[in-house]
């Protein structure tokens, strides 16, 4: 599917349904699932917006959606299997529109991605920029007014069932999806996204690969997340964070028989940090480029931790003409297979910009 090919991917879902559909979703349970209940055909407009702007590569708006989040939301667990099944098919209603408008596009050429984010996507407050996990997930769950922490220092038993557990989730949430034929053959990739833990990356393997005897194989990618440039695990409490490039090896190291994703990468990270984690990657690699690139940045200013919200872009942004370049540059140093897009803050707009800035000579 992707053999020396270069995808153009849509960008932020869940921000472009705010800020160019008008919809409130921010610091709800489901944030952009909640559409694929209240408003689906708005959510078919949105993916088209993004096939009209050049998308080929369509994620769908299940990034929050899980038993746990509908649960908070009030649904039950029936309607959350129903919401999360529908997603699929409204991307795949998109598809099938464009294509009939656009005759000269097959649906073959507009690709499926089911959207997965961490299990940090289904807390409240979320935490797929934190990873600050509520046991057995983590050590112990977001607070206000105790000293916050990611890591399990030197206690093996409690990060063995951490990582239990993460793969129970993981794995209970794709039998939603691999359960029913209609809806898994319309899937072409599955993106596990914005994981901000090593030990996740670890259980989502892990679920991957119990998961390997049961369902006819997909493309799958991990891509990771950096805020302010790192990556939000540490070793101990209170310690130095895991480096990009002990990220990177997490997703692909072969050892206890565990699969191996297809493309690895970066999104939901400021566009300026790129560069470097990219190179951090490389390093890893060390040339063996078998894997494919997933590069999805956020637009704008970029998020603020301090202040949980998104900056306002800088008067001199060039997003799209920085991001067109690196992925140009990538290509140079052997990456033959990339997928490219945006995360939060980038809307059709900047993926139309994106699309024609890559094909400029």
């Amino acid at each position: 599917m992707l053999k020396n090919t270069t995808l153009l991917s849509d960008g932020g879902l869940g921000t472009t349904l705010e800020d160019h559909f008008h919809l409130p979703i921010s610091h709800t349970p489901l944030w952009s699932a909640r559409i694929i209940l209240d408003a689906p055909d708005t959510l078919q407009q949105a993916h088209l917006a993004f096939l009209e702007a050049g998308s080929r590569v369509l994620l769908t708006a299940t990034y929050q959606a899980a038993f746990e989040s509908f649960e908070r939301a009030g649904y039950s667990h029936e309607i959350a299997t129903e919401s999360m099944r529908n997603a699929i098919h409204i991307a795949d209603k998109a598809r099938h529109q464009f294509c009939n408008e656009h005759l000269d596009i097959s649906p073959k050429d507009i690709h499926i991605a089911l959207s997965l984010g961490p299990f940090g996507a289904v807390l409240a407050p979320m935490q797929d920029f934190g990873g600050i996990y509520p046991l057995p997930y983590g050590p112990r769950a977001y607070s206000d007014s105790e000293e916050n922490t990611t890591s399990f220092g030197d206690d093996i038993e409690g990060k063995s069932n951490s990582i239990k557990a993460l793969t129970r989730f993981h794995e209970n949430r794709l039998r939603v999806f691999t359960s029913d034929k209609e809806t898994w053959d319309k899937i072409d990739f599955i993106a596990f996204e914005t994981v901000p833990l090593v030990r996740e990356v670890e259980a989502i393997r892990q679920a991957m690969t119990n998961m390997k005897e049961i369902i006819t194989p997909k493309p799958w990618w991990i891509t990771a997340t950096f805020p302010n440039g790192k990556y939000p695990e540490t070793r101990q409490p209170g310690g130095d964070h895991y480096t990009p490039s002990e990220a990177a090896i997490a997703m692909i190291h072969s050892s206890d028989n565990m699969l191996v994703p297809n493309g690895i990468g970066i999104n939901c990270t400021a566009l300026k940090y790129v560069p470097q984690l990219l190179q951090d990657f490389e390093r890893v690699l060390d040339g063996n480029r078998k894997l494919f690139l997933v590069l999805q940045p956020n637009g704008g200013g970029g998020f603020d931790l301090s202040t949980q919200a998104f900056q306002e872009p800088e008067e001199s942004d060039r997003w799209a003409e920085d991001l067109a370049s690196l992925v140009k540059e990538a290509k140079t140093r052997g990456w033959n297979e990339i997928i490219f897009g945006g995360c939060c803050k980038t809307g059709p707009d900047d993926i139309k910009a994106l699309g024609e800035a890559f094909n400029e000579e």
